[in-house]
C-alpha cells in the first residue's frame, strides 16, 4: 500500500495496520476526506490479504473528536443525510470486514469517535479515556449508527441514558458498561493491542472469518436465521482441511483418545469378515 495519506499514518506490519487518525489540530475529527481514506485503506488491507488493522488516534489527548463539527455546521438537511450515510457505510464496511479490527483508545472518544469504535471488533482504552455519545447537549442525535449499534453492547436501557443524557463516561465506567474489554495503563496500549491480533493472527483466516460472520449475524438478525447462519459457516469451516489434520495429528500422538471406531478400523473388520 504506497498510497499518500493525509488525515492518517499508516505503518504496516506482518500482515497487520497500525493506522493513526492524525489530525490533532481538528481533535482527530472525521472529515469527509478522512472518512474517504479510511475507507480506501481498509479495502486496500483486505485486498494485500492482511489479517488486522489497529487504529488509533495522534496526540494523546484525542482518540477520534467525533466528526468534523465544523464540516457539519454548515449542512442544510440534505447535505447532513448524505454525510451520515456515508459514514454509517464505512462503520458497516469495518463490521462486515474480513479482517480483525481494534480500537485502541486514549484520550477523548465521542460522537462519531465511539461510533467508530463500535464498529470495531475489540475496544481497548487507557485509564484517561472519555467515551459517550454527546450529540443530543449540541442539538443533533448520533449520525454514523450510534443509536442503532450502542444498544447492542450495552443493552437498551444503558444506550438511552448514554445518548439522551449525553454525558462523557470515564474508562472504568465503559469497561463496568461493557463498552470496552480492558482498560489499561497509556504505556502499556500498544503492547496490549500487539497480544489480542497476535491471538487473533494465530488461527486459521478462515474460522476467523466464519466466526464473525455468525457472531454479526446474532447482531443483525433474528435467532432462527441468525442460528441458521451459524450452521452454514460451520459446515463452511469443513470444506477446509485444518480440523480433520488436527484431530488425526492427536490421535496420531495419543493426546486424544475415544471409544469410537476410526473409519479405516471398520473397513478393515469389514474385510476380516468377508
Amino acid at each position: 500500500m504506497n498510497e499518500q495519506w493525509k488525515g492518517v499514518a499508516v505503518r504496516e506490519e506482518g500482515g497487520v495496520s497500525w493506522v493513526t487518525i492524525d489530525r490533532v489540530e481538528d481533535r482527530n475529527s472525521l472529515d469527509s476526506e478522512t472518512i474517504s481514506e479510511l475507507g480506501r485503506h481498509l479495502e486496500a488491507a483486505e485486498k494485500a490479504d492482511g489479517r488486522a488493522i489497529v487504529y488509533r488516534g495522534a496526540g494523546g489527548t484525542h482518540f477520534i473528536g467525533g466528526a468534523d463539527g465544523v464540516e457539519m455546521y454548515e449542512m442544510a438537511p440534505d447535505g447532513a443525510r448524505g454525510f451520515s450515510r456515508r459514514i454509517q457505510e464505512l462503520f458497516t464496511r469495518m463490521e462486515s470486514s474480513r479482517l480483525f479490527l481494534v480500537a485502541a483508545i486514549d484520550g477523548l472518544c465521542f460522537g462519531g469517535g465511539l461510533e467508530f469504535a463500535l464498529a470495531c471488533d475489540l475496544r481497548l482504552a487507557t485509564e484517561a479515556a472519555r467515551l459517550g455519545l454527546p450529540e443530543v447537549r449540541l442539538g443533533i442525535i448520533p449520525g454514523g449508527g450510534g443509536t442503532q449499534r450502542l444498544p447492542r453492547v450495552v443493552g437498551f436501557g444503558r444506550a438511552a441514558e448514554m445518548i439522551l443524557g449525553g454525558r462523557l463516561y470515564g474508562a472504568d465506567e465503559a469497561l463496568n458498561l461493557g463498552l470496552v474489554s480492558a482498560v489499561v495503563p497509556a504505556a502499556d496500549l500498544e503492547r496490549r493491542a500487539a497480544e489480542a491480533v497476535r491471538r487473533v493472527t494465530e488461527t486459521p483466516r478462515h474460522s476467523f472469518v466464519a466466526a464473525k460472520q455468525a457472531l454479526n449475524a446474532s447482531r443483525n438478525l433474528p435467532l432462527p436465521q441468525g442460528l441458521a447462519v451459524e450452521s452454514d459457516r460451520f459446515a463452511d469451516c469443513f470444506r477446509e482441511s485444518y480440523f480433520a489434520d488436527r484431530v488425526r495429528e492427536q490421535l496420531a500422538d495419543g493426546r486424544l483418545t475415544t471409544t469410537r471406531r476410526q473409519k479405516g478400523e471398520r473397513k478393515a473388520d469389514e474385510h476380516a469378515d468377508a
